[in-house]
C-alpha cells in the first residue's frame, strides 16, 4: 500500500513555510497531495486557480507531488476519495499546536484511519503566515524573502494590474 499524504490548506499566498513543509513531506511519502482549499474566513488574493498555477509550478521539481483544488468539502472526505491515509500539517507556535489539535481530534472522530501529523516549521519560517504576507502587501511592505519567487512575481503583477 503506498503512502498517500494530503496537506490541506488555503495557500493564499503559498509562503516558503508551506514550500518548506511540502518538501519535507515529499521525502516521508510515496505521494504527497496539496490540497487548495477555500477558507470562508479569509479573504482571497488569489483565485483558486491562480493559486492552484502558482503552487504547481513551485512545485515541479518534486516528482511526488501534485496540486488540487477543492472548493467545498470536509478533508476528510476528499483524504478518502483520494486515498489518503495521513494528514499533513505545519505547526510553527503553540498556537498553532493548539488550533490544529482541536482540527485532529475531530478529523479522528470522523476518520480514524487518517492519520494527522505535524511537521514542526524551520525557525526561519515561525513567523511567516499567509495573512501576515497580506496584511504586509496591503501597505505595501516588502515581502520579497518570505515568498516563491514565481509567487511573489505574480503578486507584483496584480499590484501593477490595480495601479
Amino acid at each position: 500500500m503506498k503512502n498517500i499524504a494530503l496537506f490541506p490548506g488555503s495557500f493564499d499566498p503559498l509562503t516558503l513555510g508551506h514550500l518548506d513543509t511540502i518538501e519535507r513531506s515529499a521525502k516521508l511519502f510515496d505521494e504527497l497531495i496539496v490540497g487548495i482549499f477555500v477558507n470562508t474566513n479569509k479573504q482571497s488574493f488569489f483565485s483558486i486557480s491562480e493559486r492552484m498555477s502558482l503552487i504547481q509550478e513551485a512545485v515541479c521539481h518534486l516528482p511526488n507531488v501534485k496540486v488540487i483544488a477543492r472548493e467545498s468539502d470536509l478533508t476528510v472526505n476528499i483524504a478518502r476519495e483520494l486515498q489518503a491515509n495521513y494528514l499533513v500539517r505545519g505547526i510553527r507556535s503553540v498556537k498553532d499546536y493548539e488550533y490544529e489539535r482541536e482540527i485532529m481530534e475531530m478529523n479522528y472522530h470522523l476518520a480514524p484511519e487518517i492519520e494527522t501529523v505535524f511537521l514542526l516549521a524551520s525557525s526561519k519560517y515561525t513567523h511567516i503566515s499567509s495573512s501576515l504576507i497580506k496584511e504586509v502587501l496591503y501597505f505595501d511592505g516588502d515581502v520579497k524573502a518570505y515568498l516563491p519567487a514565481n509567487v511573489y512575481e505574480a503578486i507584483r503583477r496584480k499590484q501593477r494590474e490595480k495601479a
